[in-house]
């Protein structure tokens, strides 16, 4: 009767465990965002496009999150993990969640634009505590998968705010915000530009509108110390002009 009872109270407790699939793009909104393939692609022809003369010519993270939130790809330009900043996979993830996070269809804020205002006095002063990053998500193993299309992050909610060059919301053809990039491993002032053409390489550009003053880059990065601009970088920078523009208005 013991051995019974035993047995019927643990299959009680087994069948109380969720057994949960490998997430799919059909249970999130990442089927309408770029594939793992394309991101990687798009990162390293970034990555090479700029060269030698930008930043510290280091190779790159990028990630993307679809409008929840919800990590969809997750890719390196190096040849192996190893070749980027480790602590760069997170931060890229952080960028896409804050850039989907505080853009809108009419309004698209790249994590450059919110530098100014997070610091102490600025009007949006704490944002950058407003949504931690779940670290059971960030670091969950098996590492050999980071940067994979078998990342650990995939299907999961990243969560983060990073306010420094390197984040972009993605917008479909439509213009409708549909989700965020994050790129990161070189300068900031770098970030920025490599998200901007990969974001451009992967079609995911048709913006309405941003702060940045500028209707054909309305959520580029600003250099100075005014309203929704970021420090210029210490290292060769390069000139926020001289990117591609937007799709067409």
């Amino acid at each position: 009767m013991k051995t019974f009872l035993k047995l019927a109270v643990t299959g009680l407790c087994i069948a109380a465990v969720p057994v949960f699939a490998q997430p799919t793009n059909a249970n999130n909104g990442c089927s309408s965002l770029p594939s793992y393939a394309a991101l990687k692609s798009a990162l390293q022809t970034a990555v090479a496009a700029e060269g030698a003369g930008s930043g510290f010519n280091l190779e790159m993270w990028a990630t993307i999150v679809d409008r929840d939130g919800i990590v969809c790809a997750v890719a390196f330009s190096g040849a192996d993990r190893g070749a980027q900043w480790p602590g760069s996979r997170v931060i890229s993830a952080q960028k896409a969640n804050t850039a989907n996070s505080f853009s809108l269809d009419g309004l698209a804020l790249s994590t450059a634009n919110l530098y100014t205002a997070v610091q102490p006095g600025g009007s949006l002063f704490g944002l950058q505590e407003s949504n931690p990053v779940d670290t059971s998500v960030a670091y969950k193993g098996p590492y050999k998968n980071y940067g994979t299309n078998a990342d650990p992050m995939l299907g999961e909610k990243i969560g983060g705010i990073n306010v420094f060059g390197g984040g972009l919301a993605m917008y479909n053809s439509a213009r409708k915000v549909v989700g965020g990039l994050g790129v990161s491993g070189d300068s900031s002032c770098e970030d920025h530009t490599i998200a901007w053409r990969v974001r451009k390489l992967l079609a995911m550009d048709f913006v309405n509108g941003g702060v940045s003053g500028n209707a054909s880059y309305p959520d580029n990065i600003v250099y100075g110390a005014g309203n929704w601009s970021q420090p210029l970088c210490p290292v060769p920078s390069t000139n926020p002009s001289s990117i591609p523009a937007l799709a067409v208005q």
